[in-house]
């Protein structure tokens, strides 16, 4: 069963089904009318990392922030090489515990393979789609480029550690000039990733294809893309390949924001989904 309503400075709740838990964070009253906004975060995050739209964009409507399985206090995915369509799954389960029968769904990085599957499965849950600083997967690259870039997320956090790792990747997430608190705050949370949930999405990763998926959804789905202007992970370019696939798609760009937009930049972030939703 689903935890009672929290706040952004509250400890995340449970939604529990058999053996598998997912946790997360929840902002906003169940009485509000407006569709929820449920957010998924990327590969080195969790839900903790949404707290500036927890807070900032919960007065109008519920805001989920969950943690992806294998991450915070989610059990991972049975898979060892899981795919988009486990997590959709999962997502699933979580929305149906929480009662929400259509929500606003956004995705940051990686998870926007999540939200782009979810959105192509089940349609009728989604009124809106938000994607964020858009990793493609890398399905459509060759089989030996994808080994390489996996292997090398996989080697760094089961060599380095998340510790050591979040202090080598972090600071490239934040655009230059970026605030020492707003880097540290990616640091920190980067170094709370379990190796489990780090290898399992890296997989899930080397196999998706987020632009596939956003080809094939629905023309009547509602769908905006918003990226840093100093993205170096997941660049503008990458972002408008996406947009193209979607004529007449809401691309917002954040500028003096990298990878981290929504931590860099929140108000600027929080105003850009709050305009569209």
């Amino acid at each position: 069963m689903s935890g009672a309503v929290a706040s952004a400075e509250e400890a995340s709740r449970q939604s529990r089904r058999g053996a598998s838990v997912i946790t997360y964070l929840e902002a906003g009253s169940k009485s509000l009318a407006a569709a929820p906004l449920v957010l998924l975060h990327g590969i080195g995050s969790a839900a903790r990392s949404f707290r500036f739209q927890l807070d900032g964009l919960s007065s109008r409507r519920r805001v989920i922030a969950w943690d992806a399985p294998g991450y915070g206090g989610s059990t991972a995915l049975t898979p060892l090489s899981p795919t988009a369509e486990d997590y959709a799954a999962r997502l699933l389960a979580l929305l149906d515990d929480l009662e929400i029968e259509r929500c606003h769904l956004l995705g940051h990085s990686l998870g926007c393979l999540m939200a782009a599957r979810f959105a192509l499965r089940h349609p009728g849950r989604v009124q809106t789609l938000s994607l964020c600083g858009i990793a493609t997967g890398h399905g459509p690259l060759a089989a030996e480029e994808r080994q390489k870039l996996l292997d090398q997320r996989v080697n760094d956090v089961n060599t380095m550690g998340p510790k050591e790792m979040a202090a080598k990747r972090g600071p490239r997430l934040c655009a230059p000039g970026a605030a020492p608190e707003t880097i540290q705050r990616v640091i920190d949370t980067m170094s709370s990733v379990r190796p489990d949930g780090y290898a399992q999405a890296a997989r899930m990763l080397s196999t998706g294809d987020t632009k596939a998926d956003v080809a094939a959804l629905p023309a009547d789905l509602s769908l905006q893309i918003v990226y840093g202007e100093a993205d170096v992970i997941t660049p503008p370019a990458r972002n408008l390949e996406v947009a193209a696939l979607r004529p007449g798609v809401r691309v917002t760009a954040i500028p003096a924001a990298g990878h981290a937009l929504y931590l860099e930049q929140p108000e600027a972030f929080n105003k850009a989904i709050e305009n569209f939703l």
